[in-house]
């Protein structure tokens, strides 16, 4: 029996906008039911390969394929569907309206009252899209992506202007469609969505892939530990002369040091200050980004 095909595969792939390579010789491919983070700094490349992705936009050079197709005739089959930042709603329908509307472009798709449940927009059905705030907005766009109960959801800032508990909410829903075995790839600001929800992490930084595994393998990217202690009166300055931190920042009483050395930092903490309340942890994903992306600016597209 022949495997089955990628939900995405990426070969050699650049995307160029007259003198500007967006993406410069990606490759990268994603097994069906999995959960990929897109990260990078703004103007990374992420939205111009999303697009690819989608056949919204064609390579310049190399080859994209989705579940063995190409992306167009993947989407015309209803095996891809999109939750993109900015779609336009009619805002004179209802969110139910909505719904209906879409559901009438497709030859076969899931009940309206099932996709506005998995939503979580039920309760919201009569409401105007006018009346709906940035996130029931953005929930509205989710249910429409579900219709045609696609193989492969792509999500670029899916939480954008939903609280806290919505987006704890939103992602519940996303890994319940995951662990059934529908892959999700998604861009986002969050940091902490890609760390708490993603099975893997795609780092991509000025049109190239710079990192590709699991949160755990992207942090160790991230070389050295934080050391954070109580320390009233400490300033900068109090460092000057460890050689082992490479770098120092005072929060109101805190004092917050990054090394490759924490036990000599501990050592001397403890040994020469007054410091209390010590404590060491690995450096997080936002740490392992600025590392790999330089100077570049966390998030965006």
């Amino acid at each position: 029996m022949a495997p089955a095909p990628l939900a995405v595969d990426l070969s050699a792939v650049r995307k160029q906008f007259g003198h500007v390579e967006a993406v410069r010789g990606i490759d990268l491919a994603i097994g069906s039911g999995e959960v990929v983070a897109f990260l990078g700094p703004n103007g990374a490349g992420k939205t111009s390969t999303i697009d690819m992705i989608l056949g919204l936009s064609k390579p310049s050079s190399g080859a994209v394929s989705v579940y063995g197709m190409e992306p167009g005739e993947a989407v015309r089959r209803g095996l891809v569907s999109a939750v993109l930042q900015n779609g336009g709603l009619l805002k004179d329908l209802t969110v139910e309206e909505t719904v209906r509307y879409v559901a009438n472009l497709f030859v076969k798709t899931r009940r309206v009252k099932e996709v506005l449940e998995r939503a979580g927009i039920a309760e919201i059905a009569g409401r105007l899209v006018a009346k709906c705030s940035g996130g029931e907005q953005q929930r509205l766009r989710f249910a429409i992506a579900l219709l045609p109960d696609p193989e492969l959801l792509i999500l670029d800032e899916p939480t954008q202007g939903m609280d806290v508990e919505g987006r704890r909410e939103f992602w519940r829903a996303i890994r319940h469609d995951a662990d059934r075995g529908r892959t999700i790839v998604f861009a986002t600001h969050y940091l902490e969505e890609a760390d708490s929800y993603a099975d893997r992490i795609v780092l991509i930084r000025r049109g190239e892939l710079v990192a590709d595994g699991t949160a755990v393998e992207v942090k160790s990217l991230a070389a050295g530990r934080t050391v954070r202690a109580t320390l009233p009166g400490a300033t900068e300055r109090s460092f000057a002369g460890l050689k082992c931190a490479a770098d120092v920042e005072v929060r109101g009483n805190t004092v917050v040091i990054q090394t490759s050395d924490p036990d000599a930092v501990a050592r001397y903490l403890l040994n020469e200050t007054d410091a209390h309340d010590l404590e060491i942890t690995a450096r997080g994903l936002e740490d392992a980004f600025l590392a790999l992306t330089g100077d570049d600016e966390p998030g965006g597209r």
